[in-house]
Formats: structure tokens, sequence, C-alpha cells
């Protein structure tokens, strides 16, 4: 991403001063000197996820003494609102945005303005499309996030010997970029052959009796266990795209009377995901961390702002790497992981 020269004081005031009304789920989280702004939006402000990036976003501007102003949308996959956020801070006159997308395409347009205002953008979590729409993403490797719960799966039940019959609870049908690298890795960990890098998996594998969204919530997660129970009642291991849809997979389980027959693997880290870890609903589950992304994003910001140094990525891939962490009680010999014990002292939410 190119940057125009650094106009943005100037640039605020010639833009509709109505904008920095227009959105009230706005609020000065960190008042630093006034020399550095940092603008966060965020998908939801009730999502434990991103709730715990703002507190990254908090601790982080405090420290560096500088102001931040947080956004939201008001649901998960409100685009509109991200849209007038970012206008709202390039009002402002930002060094910098902070922005998990909720529509990864469509916010794009309202990012290049940010861009030609000289306006540093980091994505946080998911990626823009095209990527290369701002300087860098900060986020869970998330291929790798499903490639070890995948792997953990594949070792254990081939020391049982046991052929795994597998049911994927994914994010939406929409299969943004989190939901299919997850899926891909989750099935290479498993050795399963992926069809279309571009698609969320392949049932034509037999091993896979299908696939399920779930929107990423409980509810869903139950409905979507339901709908593949009774598409194969012997099924024995569970994908879900995150923690509270495999909170939601195994009442469903527990309903059919099948929850001890069954293997739950998950994606997240959040605090009630670990103590199902803990307690056996969860299987395994890969730990992300939320607080490091936007605490990462802020340093890149002020750094932006002082040197006009923009984020290294890693070599072709406009990503940075904030770490995940396999979580189990059930170690696998080969793969490194921690345990519950661990997971509890660095969870989120």
């Amino acid at each position: 991403m190119k940057h125009a020269s650094r106009t943005r004081r100037v640039l605020a005031a010639a833009v509709g001063l109505g904008l920095a009304a227009a959105l009230t789920a706005c609020s000065d989280d960190a008042a630093g000197d006034g020399s550095v702004l940092v603008g966060l939006i965020t998908k939801t402000e009730t999502n434990p996820f991103f709730v715990k990036m703002k507190e990254g976003a908090q601790e982080a501007a405090s420290e560096h003494g500088v102001t931040l102003q947080s956004f939201a949308g008001d649901y998960d996959g409100d685009n509109a609102a991200q849209v007038q956020a970012v206008e709202n801070i390039i009002a402002s006159g930002a060094d910098g945005i902070l922005i998990t997308p909720n529509d990864s395409a469509a916010i794009v347009p309202a990012l290049e303005q940010a861009a030609a205002a000289g306006i540093m953008v980091i994505a946080l979590d998911t990626p823009t499309e095209p990527a290369d729409a701002v300087d860098a993403t900060f986020a869970t490797d998330n291929f790798l996030a499903g490639e070890l719960i995948g792997e953990w799966a594949q070792k254990r039940f081939e020391a049982e010997g046991v052929e795994p019959r597998v049911a994927m609870l994914d994010l939406n049908p929409n299969q943004i970029a989190v939901d299919v690298a997850r899926n891909q890795g989750f099935l290479q960990g498993l050795g399963v052959d992926i069809a279309d890098e571009n698609q969320i998996g392949d049932e034509d594998d037999p091993r896979i009796v299908g696939h399920d969204v779930t929107d990423g919530a409980e509810e869903g997660g139950r409905t979507a266990m339901e709908n593949l129970l009774q598409r194969d009642p012997d099924l024995n291991l569970v994908y879900t795209i995150n923690e509270p849809a495999a909170a939601g997979a195994h009442e469903a389980l527990k309903a059919a009377g099948k929850a001890d027959d069954v293997v739950i693997v998950s994606v997240d880290g959040g605090c009630p995901g670990v103590e199902n870890v803990e307690s056996g609903v969860i299987g395994a589950t890969a730990m992300q961390f939320p607080l490091e992304m936007a605490s990462m994003g802020v340093d890149a910001v002020v750094e932006f702002a002082e040197s006009g140094q923009t984020p290294d990525p890693d070599e072709g891939l406009d990503f940075v790497d904030t770490g995940v962490e396999l979580i189990t009680d059930e170690d696998i010999e080969g793969l490194e992981s921690q345990d519950s014990a661990w997971g509890l002292e660095h969870c989120w939410g």
C-alpha cells in the first residue's frame, strides 16, 4: 500500500465535520498528548475476542502515551458501520487504522481513501481481499491453527486404530479467508487431500461426513451438529470453526447420548473454551492471541508516526504471525502442546 504525503491534519479540516458525531460507537479509550492518534475498528463490541483485542490496544496506547479511538460494527458482518468509522478516523487526522474487517472486500475502497490520506492501515485477525489493500495483516496463522488440531486428531485416532468420520462445523456460506484457512489446515493435518485451494474442504473423501454452518455461535453449532448427526449417527470426530460452535455441538451430542463417543476439536483459546478442554468437552483447541495482535498494531502505528517505517511482514505474504498454541490435556507424542492449566493462564474472554 502506497502512502500520500502526510497531510492528515489539513485533510481533517476539509472533511465534513458531521462525521465526528455520526458514529456513536466511538470512544477515546486512551488519551495521549495528541501527537499520535490510532483508530481501532473491530467487528463487534460484544465478542470476547474483540473485547480482549480492544484491551490490548488500550494498554499499548497508554504505554506509548498516544490517543486511541475505538469503533465497532453493530453486528458481525456490519460493513456499513466500519466504512463510516474509517471516514470518521480520516476526518480526525489519525496516523493509523487497525481494523478487523467485517467484509474483507467491501471495506477496501474506504481503506484506499485512508491510504490516500497518508494513514497506515493494518488488518487485525482477518485479512482484506486483496491482502495488499493494507500495509500488513497481524493475525493468527489460521492454516497452522487448523493443522495443529487436525494432526492431533489424526494421531489420536491412528493410535486407537480407528478411522475418523468427520463432521465439519464451519462459519457461514461465504467461506471467508479465516474459514477456508482453518478448514484446509485441519484437513491437511488429518491427511485429507484438498481439492480446491479456494474452498473449505473436499466432501468426496469418505472420512468427511459433511459440512454445516454455525455463524460461529453456540446455537448454530447445536443446529449444525443435529443436522450432521441425522446424516451419519456414527460420526466420531467434530471440527468446529470456534469454541462457541464447539459448545453447541457438545450439547447436541449430549442430547443424542453420544457425547462420550465423539471427539471435538476447535480453534480460539477463549477462557470458556479452555475450560471445556479441562472438562473434556473439547479434546484439543488452537489458542490465538488477540491482545498481542492489537498491541503489536499500536506499536507499528507509533513507529510509522515517528519514522515513516511500515511493518516488515513475512516475505511475500503481507502477514505478521501473532502466534498460536495447541491446548490439550491429551499429549500426543511428537506434537508440541500446552495443557489446560497453561491455557487458563493465557486465555482471553
